[in-house]
């Protein structure tokens, strides 16, 4: 039952947060993360592309990305699961290369950038990784993947989960987002390697 509650709340977690861009359509479009930016940046269309192109793809990647995890949805149905798997593996690469982009002009400065830009790196690189592997029919080498990808995707519910500890911490909000560029993913890896050590990353998810 436990593992199953914590199943649970994965799944709400990612999906509440898949849809965060939504929010986006209801209110002030310079709200949030944006509120922090400044006038030269929220008129540049390039940059307002690249923002809204990595928050709709990385909030679909977020969205669907958990339900690969499900060894019956594998197994009963797997033309899902590689439909899935390919819109998930499209959103990512276009996400991540929007955010390897946006992550330059992060708030904080180059540390905040830094962490952002890793981590849209890190996401790329498992990601294209998992694709390879089971193009190559490596099947176990793609699941390892896969799972270091959506820890590396986790990190948007983390960074939401870390950010107001964080402010309440520090007292100053650019402290706290220089912090949270780097916790937000890094753990999330060290989770993937405790989930994957020694076996099947498969069975080790669709136990939980």
């Amino acid at each position: 039952m436990k593992n199953k509650a914590l199943w649970v709340l994965f799944a709400v977690l990612c999906l509440g947060v898949g849809l965060y861009p939504s929010i986006y359509l209801f209110t002030d479009p310079n709200s949030g993360f944006r509120a922090r930016k400044g006038l030269e940046l929220l008129t540049n269309p390039v940059w307002n592309a690249a923002f809204y192109t990595h928050l709709a793809l990385g909030g679909l990647a977020l969205f669907i990305g958990w339900t690969q995890f499900i060894a019956r949805l594998r197994r009963k149905v797997p033309g899902v699961h590689r439909f899935l798997g390919k819109v998930y593996v499209g959103a990512v690469l276009v996400s991540g290369l929007t955010g390897l982009y946006i992550g330059f002009f992060a708030t904080g400065g180059i540390v905040a950038a830094a962490g952002f830009m890793s981590l849209a790196l890190v996401w790329l690189f498992t990601t294209a990784s998992a694709w390879w592997h089971i193009k190559n029919r490596r099947i176990e080498e793609h699941r390892l993947m896969m799972v270091y990808s959506y820890a590396a995707c986790f990190a948007a519910v983390t960074l939401r989960l870390w950010l107001p500890f964080l402010v309440r911490g520090t007292g100053d909000f650019i402290s706290a987002y220089r912090i949270v560029a780097w916790l937000c993913w890094v753990p999330n890896l060290g989770v993937a390697w405790l989930l994957t050590r020694g076996q099947s990353p498969a069975r080790e998810l669709a136990s939980s």
